[in-house]
Order: structure tokens, then sequence, then C-alpha cells
């Protein structure tokens, strides 16, 4: 009778043990922010850096893209600069955030020149009028799919084609120098 009672209370220490050490534990993955996108975000300031890219259409120049969304109830924030290692940042005005609002830099037409090229990130740090200053490290894509039709960086003129411009296109797998299925 002495080993049946010390196999049930093995068998019940077993049984309550097992959803302590097979848990996840604290900090679950599905408690954290996360927002599937090609762009970077950064929420370590007043204003809230989201979907941050440089959309290119050929190298050596971009638009960047983002959207500014101000936590601030009571006050306003503007964005007073935006400078990059290896970048020329033109087009940028200062940019008032309402408190609480949002805005979206696709429609500031702020250009970079300078070390852009698809597949790449570029070092950029954001400048608010309280001081605070944001660092994001920002991928570079290219004129195509969702982004299309986002860097205005280039003007084309109708039947101008860009010298070196990103091309949209896959290759055909089945082509002449694909395989032979």
């Amino acid at each position: 009778m002495h080993l049946r009672r010390k196999l049930t209370l093995a068998v019940s220490a077993t049984v309550l043990a097992v959803p302590v050490l097979s848990s996840c534990g604290f900090d679950y993955a599905t408690d954290r922010v996360y927002t599937p996108a090609a762009g970077t975000n950064n929420r370590d300031a007043d204003v809230d850096v989201v979907g941050a890219v440089v959309v290119a259409a050929q190298p050596g120049s971009g638009t960047f893209v983002a959207g500014l969304s101000n936590n601030d109830p009571q006050e306003p924030r503007t964005l007073v600069s935006v400078a990059g290692e290896g970048v020329n940042v033109k087009g940028l005005n200062e940019l008032e955030i309402p408190p609480r609002g949002y805005v979206n830099l696709a429609d500031e037409d702020i250009h970079l020149d300078g070390d852009v090229a698809a597949g790449g990130h570029v070092a950029l740090q954001l400048e608010f009028d309280t001081g605070e200053a944001v660092e994001v490290d920002v991928p570079v894509v290219t004129n195509c799919d969702s982004f299309e039709g986002m860097d205005t960086s280039v003007k084309t003129g109708k039947g101008e084609d860009l010298a070196e411009a990103y091309s949209c296109e896959f290759p055909d797998p089945h082509s002449e120098s694909g395989s032979d299925h």
C-alpha cells in the first residue's frame, strides 16, 4: 500500500508540474507589437515612426516614406530634420503632426540621393522640435508592386526610360536560359 501512495504522489506532482514547465512563461510573442511589413517601426519616442522605407526606381536616389503618429494628447510635434550618413535629404520642410494625429510622409516628397540601393538599408535620424531624435535603419525597396509610383525623386517624361531603372519583372523560368521542363 505504501508503494501505491508514493506512485500516486509522484504522478500527481508530475501532472501539476507539466503546465508550469511546458509553458512559454512571461513576455509571450503574441503580446508584443508586431507589424508584418517591409518597413521599419520605431515606437521609442513621443512620435512613432511606422512603416519606414525608401522607395527607389533606380540606384542612387529614392523617396523616404513613413507614417508619423504623435502620441501626445495635448501638444503637436514638429519633424524638423531628417539626416543620414551617405545620403543627402531634400524636400523636407518642418512638418507638424497634430496631437494624437498621423502624417503620411508619402505625401511629402522627401527625396534622398547618395548611397541608396534596392535590397540595402539607409540609417536615418529623424529629429523633432522637442529635441528627441529617432534613429531607424530603413530598408530600400524597389518602386514596384505595392510601392509602385511612390518614388518621386526621379521625374521622367513620356517615352523616357530611366538609364538604370530597377526591373519589376521576374525572369521567366521557362525561357531559353531556364530549364527544359
